[in-house]
C-alpha cells in the first residue's frame, strides 16, 4: 500500500502502476457524473468536454451561489456507484477516463472495463461530504444543468489532494470482491 499524489489528467501506464489499497491524492480537474449522465453517455451523448485522462466523480453536490454569482460546493459526498453500472464499462471505454470515484464498488463489467481500458475505481470517504467540499477550490463550470438538474448536472471541479482509496485496480485487483468472497466463506463456516 503506497500513498501517492495525482496531478491529473494522468496516463494510462501511470493509472496502472496504482495498486489496491493505494490512497491516492488528486489534484486538477474531476467531473461530477450521477445517473442522468452516464444514461445519456451510454446511449451516444456526446460529453461536454473530454474526459481523457481524467476523473469521474459519482456525486450529486450541494451547491449555492455565492454573493458574487459564483457556485460554491457546501458537500460532496459519494454516491452510490452499483447504480451506474449498466454504464461504465462503456463510458470508460469511449471516454478513456482513468479514474472512477464513488462509495460501495461496482461490478464486473466495469472490473473488466478497468483492466481492459486502465481505469481505476476509486472509493471516497462516505460520510465527509464536507471534508471532502473542502478539497474543492473552485467550480469552473457546469452541465446540463437545465436539463438534468442540480444534482444530476455534470459539475467541473478543481480539487487539490482530494483523498481515496483505491479498491479496484487495472490488474484485477477488486477490495470489494474480496470482502464479499471472505464474508461469504465466514457465514457459511
Amino acid at each position: 500500500m503506497a500513498e501517492v499524489k495525482i496531478n491529473l489528467p494522468i496516463s494510462e501506464n501511470d493509472v496502472r502502476q496504482l495498486k489496491c489499497g493505494d490512497i491516492v491524492y488528486l489534484s486538477g480537474t474531476i467531473y461530477t457524473a450521477r445517473d442522468a449522465a452516464h444514461k445519456y453517455f451510454y446511449e451516444g451523448g456526446e460529453p461536454p468536454v473530454s474526459l481523457s485522462g481524467l476523473a469521474v466523480y459519482h456525486c450529486g453536490p450541494v451547491t449555492i451561489k455565492d454573493k458574487d454569482d459564483n457556485w460554491q460546493i457546501t458537500a460532496a459526498g459519494p454516491t452510490t456507484s452499483m447504480r451506474e453500472e449498466p454504464y461504465m464499462a462503456k463510458v470508460i471505454a469511449d471516454n478513456n477516463i482513468r479514474f472512477v470515484i464513488g462509495k460501495g464498488g461496482m461490478g464486473a463489467s466495469t472490473a473488466e472495463a478497468c483492466i481492459e481500458h486502465g481505469c481505476v475505481y476509486l472509493s471516497a470517504y462516505g460520510g465527509c461530504a464536507q471534508l471532502l467540499a473542502d478539497k474543492i477550490e473552485k467550480v469552473s463550470n457546469v452541465y446540463f444543468y437545465e436539463e438534468f438538474g442540480a444534482p444530476e448536472a455534470m459539475w467541473e471541479l478543481q480539487v487539490k489532494e482530494f483523498p481515496a482509496v483505491v479498491t479496484i485496480d487495472s490488474k484485477g485487483g477488486n477490495l470489494h470482491s474480496e470482502v464479499q468472497d471472505q464474508s461469504s466463506k465466514l457465514s457459511k463456516g
